[in-house]
């Protein structure tokens, strides 16, 4: 008998939703966004403010995607924390370290969007409750610019929280492990899309304007070796979620896509376990040595250039190398030591035994280092910033060697995140794009920092202009 009772309250709650679907019709949203890190959850939020009905879907356990892995900080320039700091800045500088760092290959209009709206996006996410109160140096940067937590720590999981704290009490619909099919087109405009449940089921939700933000494709090697060959076998910094998915659906509507080749490597990833060391412990103050021990590169020198380097080493490594000054200036450092990433030594010589590196020669670098900073002299290497004698034991050291972190390549956008066709570079009508899921901001090569600033500063466009798009 309960077996049979079972049997009948199945069947009818499936007659039931058949049913439904049918006399009703399938859901309907102004504005559908895919994809539930930075660029998605700020669109999601300032589409709401704009009077539209959102939903948000993810095709993860979770919100969050590579945001939950960022760690060195935003970029602004001319902030009010840089103000109360001393620090002279302008979007005009931010503007410039931008393009000199994507090798003047950025599409100048975005470029000039990003910098212009960056502070802007700073005040908002501190107005919601973010902590973007300490500053900091990235590698190519002429300023220190790099808004973060105090103390230095990751900056993602600060801005994810302040998101998606947002979206809960805004009461925005956040679908889990629902992944985007397909974009839908009627009378060759936006009308929908097609999901995927964890269940399997497939099926059609209604919209009139739908945001593409979900990143890119750094984490899947078979996609990335697609564009780039030379990096079969490098590890990658990305959440296994960043497969790409966009690509396929994109192009099948006519969209353009730009720059897929361009494909950046993080120059500093611990090799074996594929964790990024974020740039601000070199930044603060950190070397980077050869497997001898001799320093041999300008340690903030631009994420390609960096790469390069480090390449040329044997067996394609190097050591970053710091001290318990360095340590206690970035909170970000614990998680390295926590995770037992990093050896200790209590000298540079017992350090260069645990990395199995050259002890005298290491003993010798830090010491010439330091006498170098000590007599004010110019660095061999040209180094210009951050540049603090490492003259506090304990002394710490990480092996690393580059990995793929970011893909500058992706959807082409107009100024309002609009996506463009392939055919006529015209907008798509309703469809929209933010974050790693688009190309052109970064040029050839993108300056760290940037992920977070664009992914907000274009995450918050198109949220607007969905919703605006969708009341026409």
């Amino acid at each position: 008998m309960p077996n049979k009772l079972l049997v009948v309250g199945v069947t009818v709650l499936l007659v039931s939703t058949i049913f439904g679907w049918f006399l009703l019709g399938p859901q309907s949203y102004d504005v559908i966004i895919a994809g539930a890190g930075a660029a998605g959850l700020s669109a999601a939020i300032e589409a709401d403010n704009a009077g539209a009905s959102v939903l948000v879907i993810e095709k993860m356990p979770a919100a969050g995607g590579n945001t939950r892995r960022a760690t060195g900080g935003m970029n602004a320039a001319g902030t009010d924390v840089q103000r109360r700091m001393g620090i002279s800045d302008s979007p005009a500088a931010l503007r410039q370290d931008t393009l000199k760092s994507g090798h003047r290959k950025n599409n100048a209009s975005l470029v000039q969007i990003l910098v212009d709206q960056a502070d802007d996006a700073v005040d908002w996410l501190i107005d919601h409750g973010s902590d973007l109160e300490d500053v900091g140096y990235l590698a190519g940067h002429t300023r220190p610019r790099t808004h973060r937590p105090t103390g230095g720590a990751p900056v993602g999981l600060e801005i994810l929280t302040t998101l998606k704290n947002l979206l809960d009490r805004r009461g925005i619909e956040l679908l889990l492990e629902t992944e985007l099919q397909e974009v839908i087109l009627t009378r060759q405009r936006v009308s929908g899309v097609r999901v995927r449940s964890k269940s399997g089921r497939v099926y059609r939700i209604n919209a009139r304007a739908v945001v593409i933000a979900t990143g890119g494709f750094g984490g899947s090697p078979r996609v990335f070796v697609r564009y780039r060959h030379d990096l079969e076998g490098f590890n990658t910094t990305n959440h296994p979620g960043a497969t790409g998915d966009y690509i396929a659906i994109a192009e099948a509507v006519g969209a353009r896509l730009i720059d897929m080749e361009q494909i950046q490597t993080h120059p500093t990833v611990e090799p074996d376990h594929g964790i990024l060391i974020t740039e601000a412990l070199r930044g603060n103050g950190g070397i980077l040595v050869d497997g001898m021990g001799r320093r041999f590169t300008d340690e903030l020198a631009f994420r390609d250039v960096l790469s390069a380097a480090i390449l040329e080493q044997r067996q394609g490594v190097a050591y970053l190398i710091f001290d318990d000054g360095v340590r206690r200036s970035l909170k970000a450092a614990e998680f390295y030591i926590g995770r037992r990433l990093v050896r200790r030594g209590e000298d540079p010589e017992e350090l260069a035994q645990l990395l199995n590196i050259d002890g005298p020669i290491l003993t010798e670098t830090v010491a010439e280092y330091n006498q170098s900073i000590l007599a004010g002299d110019p660095d061999e290497f040209a180094r210009h910033e951050g540049r603090i004698a490492l003259d506090t034991p304990p002394y710490y050291g990480i092996k690393v060697s580059p990995g793929v972190h970011y893909c500058m390549g992706g959807l082409m956008i107009d100024p309002k995140a609009r996506v463009l066709s392939e055919e006529n570079s015209a907008p798509i009508p309703g469809l929209f794009a933010a974050g790693e899921a688009t190309g052109g901001i970064h040029g050839w090569n993108r300056l760290g920092g940037n992920s977070m600033t664009d992914a907000v500063v274009f995450g918050r466009i198109a949220g607007r202009e969905a919703a605006l798009s969708s009341r026409r």
